[in-house]
């Protein structure tokens, strides 16, 4: 991403105070938390055509690493799907951790149809990953690095 947008680009700069000022950039329509910069979409795809769209844009379906980057909105993908039975692996390839994952109690159920993530706030808790069958359309949440500037 460049610094200074070319033609037809815009970016969104937000400043954190530590030391020094520190300006993050993300593409105009993402929004910055942390190091990343996140893409809430609209529309509504499988989880296929979903991280196809975001890497089309550079980026992924959302990784979570931490409970402060889990999301309160409903349905939408997150990059992590089964690869076999009960084996579950991130887009981006940072292992899977049994400790840090935000199932809803009972999940993941292991249906053999079901191997995608989305986050399904019905559960009103932080713990409310479920897994779908991955052609249901849902909306997703695209992760790319910031740029610090």
């Amino acid at each position: 991403m460049d610094v200074f947008p070319s033609e037809g680009v815009e970016t969104v700069l937000t400043e954190s105070f530590l030391a020094l000022s520190i300006w993050t950039c993300c593409p105009l329509g993402w929004e910055p938390f942390q190091a990343s910069c996140y893409y809430f979409s609209k529309d509504i795809m499988n989880w296929d055509n979903s991280e196809r769209n975001c890497t089309g844009m550079g980026s992924h379906l959302v990784v979570i690493n931490t409970g402060t980057e889990q999301v309160s909105l409903e349905n939408y993908y997150i990059g992590l799907a089964q690869q076999g039975k009960g084996q579950w692996r991130w887009v981006d390839l940072t292992p899977y951790n049994k400790t840090a994952v935000f199932w809803i109690p009972g999940e993941p159920n292991n249906l053999s149809v079901e191997k995608c993530v989305a986050v399904d706030t019905s559960q009103k808790e932080n713990r409310n990953w479920n897994n779908f069958p991955c052609i249901v359309p849902a909306h997703r949440i695209c992760e790319t690095a910031a740029t610090n500037i």
